[in-house]
């Protein structure tokens, strides 16, 4: 897999019928090990070891209605009282960071309205803080500290 701009991490992996598997450690089960995966993996490892982000208010592919369909979040981080606080959308290193990916991402903060959108390909990596009360948002130099948020 691509080298990403992300700490490296030990993962468990396997292969079943000739595909490769990585451990979810929010999932706690396998699944198909793809480039997209592979940035989701690293990146949650990344918010877990290196910002401190709390494991028990993570979770990966978490799904929201929008207008009468349904959509998978790449990762959502929840607040203690399980209101969802930051969105987490993945793309896999080879696919640009457009206009497109951020306009996917605030589709689904119209139903979750959470303070934080991040987005990253694995080698580039976007935040902006959310301010509901003027209408504004701002991006961040870096991802916060579960503290700093």
């Amino acid at each position: 897999m691509t080298a990403l701009n992300l700490p490296s991490y030990p993962f468990k992996t396997m292969t079943r019928n000739g595909k490769p598997y990585i451990f979810d450690v929010l999932r706690k089960k396998y699944v198909a090990l793809t480039p997209e995966e592979w940035v989701r993996q690293h990146f949650t490892r990344f918010l877990l070891e290196e910002k401190g982000y709390p494991q028990g208010l993570l979770a990966n592919e978490v799904q929201v209605n929008l207008n009468g369909t349904r959509k998978r979040c790449d990762t959502v981080l929840f607040k203690r009282d399980l209101t969802a606080r930051m969105i987490v959308e993945y793309k896999a290193p080879s696919v640009e960071i457009t206009q497109a990916v951020f306009d996917q991402i605030t589709r689904y903060n119209m139903v979750l309205r959470v303070d934080y959108l991040v987005v990253s390909n694995g080698l580039r990596h976007y935040c902006c803080r959310i301010n509901y009360s003027d209408g504004t948002y701002v991006f961040l130099p870096e991802i916060p500290r579960y503290d700093e948020l």
